[in-house]
């Protein structure tokens, strides 16, 4: 079960649900986006001179190149042995923060560890220099915090006072205070705060004249006051990156930040969420203000109208005194609390274009939701995403959580620079992995050998550990997912095979089923962990694997539009091809797919179909290819002469074509009906799930829409598996197996509400259990199964990925 986000956790991002050691074996249970291992887990905060550097306001790169000549240290745990008294040592740490900022030296800094700190007030008076800092450091966000309270709820303090001090550093802190700023800046001049958190109390104050104070990846919520006051003619004051959540207590003024004579404030990249109060105010001889790339939501809990209070809730408002050199842009501002998006010059703007109109600002504007989820395929444009201008002052390298500015494939790049930063103090992971079309080219082939170090059949319940990162083209790393045509031959005896990700405990799963002897593929599309897959041979005797690479998944690449079911190819019919005829032994046939049936005349980079193979007159195999390729040492299906068999393929499109091989010595006919294609831009984008069964008609089922007693498919009939509880689905990744049929027939797998298409998934004999990947599109979050044949057949579905919007 994911865990719980914080309140003001930023809508657009996962909060961290923890994750499993390196080594840990972890049971692939399902889980839908947002859980581990579908989630995208945000990592550490970089802080310090590398990130403030990039503001460029105060340069502190350069001081943080000089090393402290010595380190204080303050830790009042138990067994630290602190004391006050003596210098602040590893071995004899101070118990409280206060006692080393009363003798900390220019280029010392003082470590800070974990745990709770109740001081009167840290009171900086001590300088540093230009060259060499004062540092006053805490530990990062993954080894607990370091809390510093002012005073007690009788005695309220503020957490932090610089008091006419200079070239000074915080960082990784958590501050607290009772009903009094929780830092104030007084008289402080190149002052840094960097991924600093503080609650209670009123905010942060910046007054009397500091000069270059930068507050930059911290976060300030649930106070009774401003978050952040600037006045008393403070100037370059840089407030970049945080997250502002006043969240006020009653009577108090909840306004985010207010900046009131002082000059020359920079507000970049900071997301204001207010409770029914102005999100950003500039007043006073407060001109020559940069405030761009902020996401402002004034609304009562984010999400509901403020009524009465509407009013009071201006996004962001300038008054004529600040206006000189003012430039507001690039901003974002959420109309849902119902007051006016702008105030400027005294004069209130409820949409983009008049502010716009009147002041010569916003031009990059919006007026547009802040709480945007993501949706189905008519979902708005997010308009926070990649849209940010790179150029404005005071932006980071790095956003609220230390992350690089990041692509969300699925929105359109409309930003300055590379075009990809977001609006907001974070940048959105909220979207899985692209596919990108690769091979065919053999992985495994244990008679070989090829991806094990010797030729030799994977023993009765074995495993093999498949390296696929860095190999035939796939990236050393980033890789989620890898899609391979599997085949088994040779087996021993019946049984099933497994494909997993690496490290997992191999799950009740499986991808193909034999009996004795035969020789049967599928596609297969894992998760990959450590850069590998693993597979089991569940069955009493040896056989032998063979794989090869159809494409992987990974941060960039194409997207997937589920389209049909619907038949592209049929030699007999014909469909596809001019004239009805089998393909002759050795012969190829070239399809067009770009234009036809959906697809695209033209962007389509890999198709997805479900190949189907009818009357071989002699044993072979079906190798499928980019078209004006060699038709590669690589197979898709193979068959015994007689027999019908489908697999899934995904291949590469060339010239709006792929092409078909027919390496047997007799004819055979070819059916494919289209699954889906992927192209540079769409909506969908991949999470991996599992592998993990959803359902099994042999057994009760418990799903989303309740339980299902056990009984096989009646015949001519259907069944539909309800699959809600991934909100926004698209489209499922899934391994159906068919097994104890009473008659010859086959099985179609397609979108609910649809009529069961002229296509097939699985075809199959009396008695047999046979497997095959589909992928399906998902209508009313339910897919339907329909049994075309004579008699009642068991199916049994496993799911390894979800194409979501």
């Amino acid at each position: 079960m994911a865990a719980v986000c914080p309140l003001w956790n930023d809508p657009l991002r996962r909060c961290s649900t923890g994750s499993n050691g390196p080594g840990r074996r972890r049971d692939p249970s399902f889980e839908l986006p947002g859980g581990n291992p579908i989630s995208r887990l945000r990592t550490a905060l970089a802080v310090g001179a590398t990130l403030l550097g990039a503001i460029g306001l105060p340069a502190v790169g350069a001081g943080g190149a000089v090393a402290a000549a010595t380190t204080l240290y303050v830790d009042n745990g138990a067994g630290a042995n602190c004391t006050d008294s003596g210098t602040g040592t590893r071995a004899a740490p101070f118990c409280h923060v206060g006692a080393a900022a009363a003798v900390v030296l220019p280029g010392q800094t003082v470590e800070i560890a974990a745990g709770g700190y109740v001081d009167t007030a840290v009171i900086v008076t001590r300088s540093g220099t230009a060259e060499a800092p004062i540092t006053f450091r805490g530990p990062d966000r993954n080894h607990g915090n370091a809390n510093l309270t002012g005073g007690a709820p009788n005695a309220p303090t503020s957490a932090i006072v610089v008091k006419g001090a200079e070239h000074i550093r915080f960082e990784n802190l958590s501050l607290g205070s009772y009903f009094k700023p929780v830092v104030v800046v007084d008289g402080g001049h190149d002052v840094s705060f960097t991924g600093v958190q503080g609650s209670g109390g009123s905010g942060v104050h910046i007054t009397n004249g500091s000069d270059r104070v930068v507050f930059a990846a911290g976060s300030l919520h649930h106070l009774g006051g401003p978050a952040f006051r600037v006045d008393g003619g403070s100037t370059g004051t840089v407030l970049t990156t945080n997250l502002v959540t006043p969240g006020a207590v009653a009577g108090a003024d909840g306004t985010g930040i207010v900046v009131e004579d002082a000059p020359n404030t920079v507000v970049v990249a900071n997301s204001v969420q207010t409770e029914c109060f102005a999100g950003i105010t500039l007043n006073g001889a407060s001109g020559g203000a940069v405030v761009e790339n902020n996401t402002v939501n004034t609304a009562k809990s984010a999400t509901q109208p403020c009524g009465a209070s509407a009013a009071r809730a201006t996004g962001i408002a300038v008054a004529q005194s600040a206006t000189g050199g003012t430039r507001a842009d690039y901003n974002l501002v959420d109309p849902t609390g119902g007051g006016s998006a702008y105030g400027w010059a005294g004069a209130p703007y409820a949409d983009q274009p008049a502010f716009t109109a009147a002041s010569g600002q916003g031009a990059h504007d919006f007026i547009a939701l802040t709480t945007l989820a993501r949706g189905g395929p008519d979902q708005p444009v997010n308009h926070m995403i990649d849209s940010a201008d790179e150029a404005a002052p005071g932006m980071l390298a790095t956003d609220n959580w230390g992350t690089a500015a990041t692509d969300d494939p699925t929105v359109p790049n409309t930003g300055t620079g590379s075009g990809v930063r977001d609006r907001g103090a974070y940048e959105s992971l909220n979207f899985g992995s692209l596919f990108t079309a690769a091979g065919p080219a053999r992985l495994l082939d244990t008679r070989a050998p090829i991806g094990v170090p010797s030729a030799q059949a994977v023993p009765a319940y074995g495993t093999v550990d498949l390296q696929v990162a860095g190999v035939a083209g796939i990236p050393a790393s980033g890789v989620t997912a890898v899609t391979m045509n599997v085949t088994v031959t040779d087996p021993e005896q019946e049984g099933h095979l497994t494909v997993y990700p690496h490290g997992y405990v191999a799950p009740n799963a499986s991808n193909l089923n034999w009996a004795a002897g035969r020789t049967i593929p599928n596609q297969v599309t894992v998760a990959v962990e450590d850069g590998k897959v693993s597979f089991y041979n569940a069955s009493g005797g040896t056989v032998h694997l063979i794989a090869d690479l159809a494409g992987y998944y990974g941060p960039k690449g194409d997207l997937f539009h589920p389209q049909g079911p619907a038949r592209l190819l049929d030699t007999r019919a014909p469909i596809g091809v001019p004239s009805a005829q089998a393909v002759p032994a050795y012969g190829t046939v070239d399809l067009q797919v770009a234009g036809v049936a959906g697809v695209p005349a033209s962007g389509v980079t890999a198709v997805t179909m479900n190949v189907t193979v009818t009357d071989p007159e002699q044993e072979g195999h079906l190798t499928v290819y980019p078209h004006g390729a060699a038709a590669p040492n690589a197979s898709n299906l193979n068959w015994p002469a007689g027999r019908t068999i489908a697999n899934l393929v995904t291949v590469p499109v060339e010239d709006g074509k792929v092409s078909f091989y027919n390496a047997s010595g007799g004819t055979v006919h070819v059916i494919a009906d289209l699954a889906g294609y992927y192209a540079a831009e769409g909506r969908l984008t991949y999470y991996t799930a599992g592998p993990s069964r959803i359902m099994d008609t042999r057994e009760v089922s418990h799903g989303e829409g309740g339980d299902r007693p056990a009984g096989a498919v009646a015949a001519w009939g259907t069944l539909d598996v309800d699959v809600s509880g991934v909100p926004n689905l698209g489209a499922a990744v899934l391994n159906v197996t068919v097994t104890g049929p009473g008659a010859e027939g086959h099985l179609t797998v397609y979108p609910h509400g649809d009529a069961a298409p002229n296509a097939s998934n699985l075809n199959f004999l009396p008695g047999e259990t046979i497997a095959n990947q589909v992928v399906v599109p998902v209508k009313d979050g339910r897919i339907s199964f329909y049994n075309a044949s004579d008699a009642p057949v068991h199916v049994v579905v496993d799911i390894f990925g979800l194409q979501v919007y």
